[in-house]
């Protein structure tokens, strides 16, 4: 019987040689006609071992790397380009680029992943989550409707026991001068990386103003946007709104900067802190072994990315603060002008000592006893847990834990002590 012309036409549709390649390989594609895959990407970086790629699925990238079991846009159409996931990565709808998501971490549907992102193992957020340029430590949760760019979060010590962001929170990164010096810290790495600190959680409806440094167990109660810094943590903030006021503003027009300046030092002496756990713990770990070691170097990519993009925003920063100080000049309340001035003046001329102080990798030699001492302990625990990275720190003896936070808060303080000396308009 002869065939009609719709038959016709499905015999003789050819699929793209990869998703042809892959189809045969063993990844399940349901729709593989409705799947892009660039023709830059290696399909040999894409694991055929229970990955799933559902209709609506574009893949691009030259980096793009894709571990076994990972499922793509289980709830509406995905487009992934040069991100690199782990196993059991799922992220079920949206745009993913130019970010690292290690394993079992997931994404709902309408999310917007921009470049610069890490996520850690089982980080995960629902859907319509908005990121760029963040860090987010293993198990930390991000509810719906969120923006949440230039941010470091960590805490928690399990899926059961993990820092949260709320529905409907944003972390406010850009500000009326448009600059984006604006990065936040919540906790930070020589402890989260330990995973054994309280969780923070940030209530729905709500925001923070960056830059902001706020402690582990600290809970900001839902509906406030925080403006403050609260670095020692267990604490219940609240009450944050101001009475209403009119004022004049003057376009590029800044006031007291030392808490910005202190903000964003830490934050990058945390992601200095952090290239170093990366380089000598991470990094020793074998991870996938059907993708050897590739997905850890690409976590290590972001994180010396944040580190140039921190960099490049501070010091955009520092450029401003000439036409501050002329706006100043007319502007600052008198009885306070001298000294707001004098710190903007300190900050821009000592730009070139301050920047020299937050590049320069002197955290790469600092605590090298506790390192090294450290890094003993843990190959012994390897040794006897196996070389799962969630397993085997959850595993540590709490001197030994200790032992490592000691190391990482003096590759932390190797940095920021300097910088901060390097500007008298530091403050605590």
């Amino acid at each position: 019987m002869a065939r009609s012309g719709a038959e016709k036409k499905r015999v003789s549709m050819k699929l793209p040689g990869t998703v042809e390649r892959l189809l045969a390989g063993g990844v399940a594609m349901p729709n593989p006609f409705s799947v892009h895959i660039g023709e830059e990407v290696d399909p040999e970086r894409i694991s055929t071992d229970g990955v799933v790629l559902h209709a609506g699925t574009k893949i691009s990238g030259s980096k793009t790397l894709i571990s076994s079991g990972v499922k793509l846009g289980g709830e509406a159409p995905v487009t992934v380009a040069d991100c690199r996931l782990g196993r059991g990565v799922e992220l079920k709808g949206g745009f993913f680029k130019s970010s690292v998501f290690l394993d079992q971490a997931n994404m709902g549907s309408g999310a917007q992943v921009r470049e610069g992102c890490l996520l850690e193992e089982e980080a995960n957020g629902s859907h319509t989550v908005g990121l760029k340029q963040t860090i987010l430590f293993p198990f930390v949760t991000l509810g719906s409707l969120i923006n949440f760019c230039d941010a470091f979060l960590s805490g928690g010590t399990s899926r059961r026991d993990h820092s949260e962001v709320g529905s409907s929170y944003i972390h406010f990164n850009y500000t009326p001068n448009q600059d984006k010096a604006t990065a936040s810290l919540l906790g930070d790495v020589p402890r989260g990386v330990m995973l054994r600190e309280a969780p923070i959680f940030l209530g729905g409806q709500g925001g923070l103003v960056g830059p902001a440094r706020i402690g582990f167990g600290t809970v900001i109660a839902a509906g406030e946007v925080w403006r403050e810094d609260c670095p020692g943590g267990g604490k219940l903030l609240r009450g944050a709104k101001k009475h209403s006021s009119v004022k004049d503003f003057h376009p590029g027009l800044y006031g007291d900067i030392r808490r910005r300046v202190t903000n964003n030092v830490l934050y990058l002496a945390n992601l200095s802190a952090l290239r170093q756990w990366y380089l000598n713990v991470r990094l020793s770990f074998p991870g996938d072994p059907e993708m050897g070691e590739a997905l850890w170097r690409g976590a290590m990519e972001i994180v010396d990315a944040a580190l140039a993009e921190r960099v490049t925003r501070f010091k955009a920063l520092a450029d401003k603060m000439e036409k501050s100080i002329e706006l100043g000049e007319r502007f600052l309340p008198k009885e306070r002008r001298a000294e707001i001035l004098r710190g903007q003046r300190e900050f821009r001329e000592r730009w070139p000592d301050l920047e020299a102080c937050l590049t320069d990798r002197r955290e790469e030699t600092a605590g090298r006893k506790e390192r090294d001492g450290f890094l003993a302990k843990l190959a012994a625990v390897r040794e006897a847990q196996g070389n799962d990275y969630i397993r085997v720190i959850r595993s540590l003896d709490p001197d030994v834990s200790a032992l490592g936070t000691r190391w990482l808060q003096q590759a932390v303080d190797s940095v920021a002590a300097p910088a901060l000396s390097s500007v008298s308009c530091r403050r605590p």
